[in-house]
């Protein structure tokens, strides 16, 4: 594997995104960064959208679920994590429906404002807050996921530290998007999408020419190995088909329609009908882009045992000197097949392509919408009107700076952790911290009461998600129920349920 070409490659890629950063962020203000002074065209938000939303996760954990790992809690086989994706449909169709226009409405540049007006300022900053923390930890699991793969299959053969990767990386998000912010990545996410969207068919077009088979007969061929069923029948497992229809439903409404990163981009469109057509055009393309991932991973499997691969004890992949098999299963399959010699270099190039512009849309957006919330919910920059533009703008670059900090010890801190399916400790994770913003903008949205007592808000959206992971431990300890995706519904309707005790049922003006 010629190192230097896939890094030539990659530099090249980086300039040409410095260059639109460069023109895209000229004459750019705070408004500018935080949501585009609302010029955005939808049907690039839509398209951007598709990289942010999918990320280095889909890239190749989506793939790597289709083999079966025993012995694992938490796994998905064949085509199961598609009822997940059915459920994210069903969920961006509220997002589009009840969300959007509230949102639009009251012409917010943070969406956690809207919990301010309802409720009171306690609501808001805790709203920013758990937003901080969900999407810090959510996005720094996803830039991790990219820069080990990067480090392992690559770097490390040239001498390169992974804190080195870690801070090239962030230093290249940091020169594209401290500017421009939104303005820059509406842009730049369109670009970084179909560099994505082109390697992934380019991969698969290669495969099938190498399985010497057309779509139709891979598929088939994938069916004759089980890797094309969607349901899961077993109530009591985790991956039971109805449990990741809803939970994955509940998961977009709350990582999508309750998160900044996400939001701020839609209501950088110009209206409410285009940011609409843009939500729900996103959410069509993702049904036809994850069914792809999946038939992708499906053929790797394929490929892999054509070329040697075997499958013993809950473990795929080759033999080694000592004739036992080295795990490439997970979120190792894809990496290792294009970068290890079992693909041509041209492959390899386009998969380190493919990766780079899944990473960037995830982490661009990610430390933009914490730098937003961070000054817009926290610091009340927009409501200041003693401070100038150029105090405003100083204060941003160095809250965008400090959670580029932040961003690289998380990622310390993941590859100290070593997770080997980051798409399921993502998930995890979404349902211990989206969970009370679930419940806080439902209870919100549903009822008329208010709530007036000082920091009840705050210890509500504390104590949920401790109960939650005290009946999910219990569940896993003393039962044959496994608690899956719908966890963030668990804890949602736990923090409804705590707003409603500590809440009156009086109007709101």
């Amino acid at each position: 594997m010629n190192s230097n070409i896939i890094l030539i490659c990659v530099v090249i890629y980086f300039v040409g995104l410095l260059y639109i950063a460069y023109r895209t962020s000229k004459n750019s203000d705070n408004q500018s960064f935080f949501i585009g002074n609302r010029k955005s065209k939808w049907w690039l938000v839509a398209f951007g959208m598709i990289g942010t939303s999918l990320s280095g996760v889909t890239f190749i954990s989506v793939p790597g679920t289709v083999g079966k790992l025993t012995g694992t809690e938490y796994v998905y086989g064949g085509f199961e994590y598609y009822m997940m994706v059915i459920g994210f449909f069903l969920g961006y169709f509220i997002v589009a429906f009840v969300l959007l226009p509230l949102y639009y409405k009251m012409n917010l540049t943070s969406i956690y404002t809207y919990l301010g007006r309802r409720f009171n300022i306690e609501a808001h900053k805790t709203g920013s807050i758990f937003f901080i923390i969900s999407r810090g930890i959510g996005a720094t699991a996803r830039l991790f996921l990219v820069i080990n793969v990067l480090q392992i299959f690559l770097l490390d053969n040239i001498g390169i530290p992974f804190w080195l990767t870690t801070i090239v990386i962030l230093l290249m998000v940091v020169l594209y998007t401290y500017e421009g912010g939104v303005k820059t990545i509406v842009v730049t996410d369109t670009l970084q999408t179909t560099f994505m969207l082109l390697s992934l068919v380019v991969c698969i077009v290669y495969v099938l020419t190498q399985l010497d088979m057309s779509v139709s007969e891979g598929y088939a061929k994938l069916a004759e190995h089980n890797y094309t069923h969607l349901m899961n029948y077993d109530g009591n497992s985790a991956t039971f088909f109805l449990k990741t229809v809803i939970g994955g439903m509940f998961i977009t409404i709350a990582m999508t329609g309750l998160d900044q990163e996400m939001m701020q981009k839609n209501i950088s469109v110009d209206n409410l009908y285009n940011s609409k057509k843009n939500m729900l055009t996103f959410a069509s393309t993702l049904l036809v882009v994850n069914f792809a991932f999946l038939f992708l991973g499906g053929l790797l499997y394929l490929y892999a045992m054509q070329n040697g691969a075997v499958y013993g004890d809950g473990i795929f992949g080759f033999l080694n000197e000592s004739g036992q098999i080295q795990n490439m299963m997970g979120d190792d399959l894809f990496p290792a097949l294009s970068l290890q010699g079992f693909f041509p270099l041209f492959i390899a190039v386009i998969f380190i392509i493919g990766l780079i512009s899944a990473l960037f849309p995830s982490a661009d957006g990610a430390l933009t919408s914490l730098t937003s919330s961070f000054c817009v919910d926290l610091l009340k920059m927009n409501e200041n009107d003693k401070i100038s533009e150029s105090q405003k703008k100083k204060t941003r670059i160095t809250v965008h700076l400090a959670f580029t900090i932040v961003f690289f010890l998380l990622i310390l801190i993941f590859k100290w952790i070593n997770d080997k399916s980051i798409v399921y400790l993502i998930m995890s994770i979404a349902g211990y911290t989206y969970g009370p913003l679930l419940g806080l903008f439902a209870f919100g949205i549903l009822t008329k009461r208010t709530i007036s007592l000082r920091y009840s808000i705050l210890s509500i959206a504390l104590i949920a998600p401790a109960i939650t992971y005290t009946i999910n431990e219990l569940c896993i300890n003393y039962t044959d129920y496994r608690i899956g995706v719908e966890l963030i519904v668990l804890n949602g309707l736990l923090t409804f349920m705590g707003l409603w005790i500590v809440s009156k049922n009086k109007a709101v003006a």
